[in-house]
């Protein structure tokens, strides 16, 4: 089923198991990405997860695909991506999903009351799952200023991010994080006194190749060491095929630990 207009797309994930609203034209259109942020989620989750930045929801809703006992709120800044997550939740294909999640339109970066106000009251989830803009604003730019809104990263992101995170949290609820390799210094220094128990998994496009990708996972108040775990391959050496733990991952028939 196509949208009545021509600047969005329908597009199914895990296999059918739900479809998201994207826009076709401007704006952030979710993929491989989402789903690998959405495996950080452990088999069998059954408490509320908090996407920050969901855009048109593809991460949260990748969760609840594979968690049958999970809710999401997805959390969305802009206006115009909000109404894309809105218009995801509605899609008959996703009636079975839509029921376990929420999308609040507020700024992660809001603080204290302001946050609380703005419906992100402290100690109200079990998992947070974040994909902030993690392009430097030297990389090569895009025309599209919702594009350049949802991709490149203010000062201060990660700290903001990672704050919001650890105060909308639950005692010893975890918080995954997608990024670029460039940006591991400055999200250990955000987690540095709210988390601990820090586990960081490189993602390759391919065994020969540095990591495109870190994902790192840590826990509210822990005091446990850093762990460095062995990388998700995405594609073998040769072809365009996925890796098989790379294509249950995206297909939401496995979890990333």
């Amino acid at each position: 089923m196509l949208p009545d207009d021509d600047t969005s797309t329908v597009d199914a994930f895990h296999r059918g198991r739900f479809h998201v609203v994207q826009p076709a034209l401007k704006g952030h259109r979710s993929g491989v990405d989402a789903m690998i942020l959405a495996s950080m989620v452990p088999d069998g989750f059954n408490g509320r997860i908090a996407d920050m930045g969901a855009g048109a929801g593809a991460a949260g809703l990748a969760v609840l695909s594979r968690c049958p006992e999970a809710s999401a709120t997805l959390i969305e800044r802009s206006a115009f991506m909000a109404g894309f997550a809105r218009r995801t939740l509605e899609l008959a294909e996703n009636a079975a999903l839509a029921g376990r999640a929420e999308v609040l339109e507020a700024d992660v970066m809001l603080t204290g009351r302001a946050r609380a106000a703005a419906g992100l009251p402290d100690d109200s989830f079990g998992f947070v799952i974040m994909n902030p803009p993690f392009n430097a604003a030297s990389d090569r730019a895009t025309p599209d200023p919702l594009r350049a809104e949802a991709h490149v990263m203010a000062p201060g992101m990660f700290e903001g991010w990672i704050r919001t995170a650890g105060a909308i949290l639950r005692p010893s609820g975890m918080v995954g994080i997608i990024a670029r390799p460039g940006s591991l210094a400055e999200i250990l220094e955000a987690l540095r006194g709210r988390f601990g128990q820090i586990v960081i998994v490189p993602v390759q496009p391919r065994p020969q190749e540095a990591a495109i990708r870190i994902l790192v996972r840590a826990v509210k108040g822990s005091k446990a060491p850093l762990a460095l775990h062995p990388p998700l391959i995405i594609h073998h050496e040769s072809g365009n095929g996925f890796t098989p733990r790379a294509d249950a991952i995206n297909n939401g028939l496995a979890g990333l630990f």
